[in-house]
C-alpha cells in the first residue's frame, strides 16, 4: 500500500480476563484455608496442596541457628537453607522455595528504663521490609525473641504472615506455622488475582463500549453489522475502534480506524478519537476538515510522538446512493452493487495516517452507490492473515474473492461477516495474529 497499515492490537470485549471469544452484532436500523495443626508425626489430617515438597529458606546472622526439623502435610521433612543476609539469601531464592523464616536479632534496649537503646537503628524491621520486596510472592515468618512481642506484632502488620518466639520454638509449632504461612499466602495472592481481574474485565468493558459502541442510525433505513475477533498473540487492550451515526440532515457518516501499538494507552486513544470523530460530525465537520482535527487530537494525546492512526470515513447521502469518501492511510472499502461483482473503492486520492505529517490533506472523493449496495469496512487484519503454508498474504483482492463467495451463497449481515471472518482464519491455518474488526452498512 502507499501509505504502511500499522499491525494493530485491538480492545478486549468479554467481562473478564483470559481467554477471548468472538464478537458480533448485527443491528437493524429501520424507521422508527486454614489448615487443622498436628504434631510432628502424625499429619495426615492436614489438607494436601497441589506442590509437593516444601523448602524453607532461613536467614539470620547466625548461619549454625538451631531450627527444629519441619514437616509438610504429607510427613515429608522440609528442605532447609540458610543464608546469613539479604544478599545470599536472594542468590538461595529459587522458584522451589514456599517460605521464608526471617531471624531478627533481638532489640536494642536500655537496660535502665527498657526502652529502645539510642543506638539502636531507626527502622528495626528493615531486614523484612527488604525480604517482603526481594520475594513479594512467598510466605514470610519472622522469628524473634519473646521480649520482641511488640516488635514481632508490628512485623505482622508490615506484611509478615505470621511470628514466633525463639524461646517457644520447636518442631510442631514450627511445622504448623510453615504451612499455615503458605496457605495463607497462596489464599492471598488468588484473592489479589481474582480482585486484579475482576478491575481488569470492568476497564475492559469501559473500553469496549468506547471503541465498540451501538450505532445512532435512527431514521435511517440502512442496515448496520459489525464483527470484531481478537487475534491469537495479542494483549488484552488495543486500539481498533469504528462508529456510525445519523446527523439531522439524513446524512449517515460511518468510520472505522486502527491505533499503532497495542495496550490501555492505544486503547485510550482509540476512545479519544472515535469520541472526538462523533462530536465532530455532529458539529458539521467532514472530510479534510474533520481528519486534520483529529490529527491534533491525535498529537496532543499520544504518549509517544511516534504512535499514528488510521482511518476510514464516508458519508452517505440521506438517498442512499452517493457518499464522500476519505482515507487516511487506511485500507479502502469494499463496494458491492446490486448486479454486480464487489470491488474496492479508490485508494489512489487518500492522504497519510493521522500522526505522520504535520501538515497533511486528506481529500474526499465522491463515490456513486446506486440504489442496493452493501458497503464493507475492515481493519487491516482482514487481509494480513496467511495463505496456508509460507508467506503469501491474502491481500485486498483475496478478501474480494472470499466475500464475493461468501455474498453469492445469499450471506448477508452478521452472517456475511462471520462466514467471512471465519474462512479468512481457516485459511491462515488457525487464529490470526492480528486482530479484526469489521463494519457492513446494507442498503436493500
Amino acid at each position: 500500500m502507499p501509505v504502511p497499515v500499522p499491525q494493530q492490537r485491538t480492545v478486549v470485549l468479554p467481562q473478564q480476563a483470559g481467554p477471548v471469544d468472538d464478537v458480533c452484532a448485527d443491528t437493524a436500523q429501520v424507521a422508527g484455608t486454614p489448615v487443622a495443626g498436628v504434631g510432628e508425626e502424625r499429619l495426615s489430617a492436614d489438607p494436601e496442596p497441589a506442590v509437593q515438597g516444601l523448602t524453607l529458606l532461613l536467614i539470620g546472622e547466625d548461619p549454625n541457628s538451631h531450627v527444629p526439623d519441619v514437616w509438610d502435610w504429607a510427613g515429608r521433612k522440609v528442605r532447609l537453607r540458610t543464608a546469613r543476609n539479604l544478599t545470599e539469601a536472594e542468590r538461595l531464592l529459587t522458584d522451589d522455595v514456599h517460605c521464608i523464616l526471617l531471624d531478627l536479632p533481638p532489640a536494642r534496649r536500655d537496660e535502665r528504663t527498657e526502652l529502645p537503646h539510642a543506638d539502636a537503628p531507626a527502622d528495626e524491621l528493615g531486614m523484612l521490609r527488604g525480604v517482603l520486596r526481594m520475594a513479594p510472592s512467598h510466605a514470610v515468618l519472622v522469628l524473634t525473641h519473646e521480649t520482641d512481642a511488640e516488635r514481632a506484632a508490628e512485623a505482622v502488620r508490615v506484611g509478615a504472615q505470621d511470628y514466633l518466639f525463639r524461646d517457644e520454638l520447636d518442631g510442631s509449632a514450627l511445622s504448623r506455622a510453615v504451612r499455615y504461612a503458605v496457605e495463607r499466602k497462596r489464599a492471598d495472592l488468588a484473592q489479589r488475582q481474582l480482585t486484579e481481574s475482576r478491575m481488569l474485565a470492568q476497564e475492559n468493558a469501559r473500553l469496549e463500549r468506547g471503541l465498540l459502541p451501538t450505532p445512532l442510525l435512527d431514521g435511517s433505513d440502512l442496515r448496520f453489522a459489525a464483527c470484531y475477533r481478537p487475534g491469537r498473540s495479542r494483549a488484552l487492550l488495543g486500539g481498533d475502534f469504528y462508529d456510525t451515526v445519523r446527523t439531522p440532515d439524513g446524512t449517515v457518516h460511518a468510520m472505522i480506524g486502527d491505533v499503532c501499538g497495542h495496550g490501555p494507552d492505544e486503547a485510550a486513544l482509540g476512545v479519544e478519537l472515535r469520541i472526538a470523530w462523533r462530536a465532530l460530525t455532529f458539529a458539521g465537520l467532514s472530510g479534510d476538515e474533520l481528519l486534520a482535527t483529529l490529527q491534533k487530537v491525535l498529537e496532543h494525546e499520544r504518549s509517544d510522538d511516534e504512535i499514528f492512526a488510521t482511518l476510514c470515513t464516508v458519508d452517505i447521502s440521506a438517498d442512499g446512493h452517493h457518499a464522500g469518501l476519505s482515507l487516511a492511510g487506511h485500507p479502502a472499502p469494499l463496494l458491492a452493487r446490486a448486479g454486480e461483482h464487489p470491488q474496492l473503492l479508490p485508494y489512489e486520492f487518500g492522504g497519510p495516517a493521522l500522526g505522520l505529517l504535520p501538515h497533511a490533506r486528506w481529500p474526499r472523493r465522491q463515490v456513486e452507490l446506486g440504489g442496493s449496495w452493501s458497503l464493507l469496512m475492515y481493519t487491516d487484519g482482514l487481509i494480513e492473515g496467511r495463505i496456508g503454508v509460507g508467506n503469501q498474504r491474502l491481500g485486498q483482492e483475496g478478501m474480494v474473492e472470499l466475500v464475493s463467495r461468501q455474498m453469492a451463497a445469499g450471506l448477508s449481515g452478521e452472517a456475511l461477516l462471520d462466514a467471512s471472518v471465519r474462512e479468512v482464519r481457516d485459511l491462515n491455518g488457525g487464529e490470526l495474529t492480528d486482530d479484526v474488526a469489521v463494519l457492513l452498512l446494507d442498503r436493500r
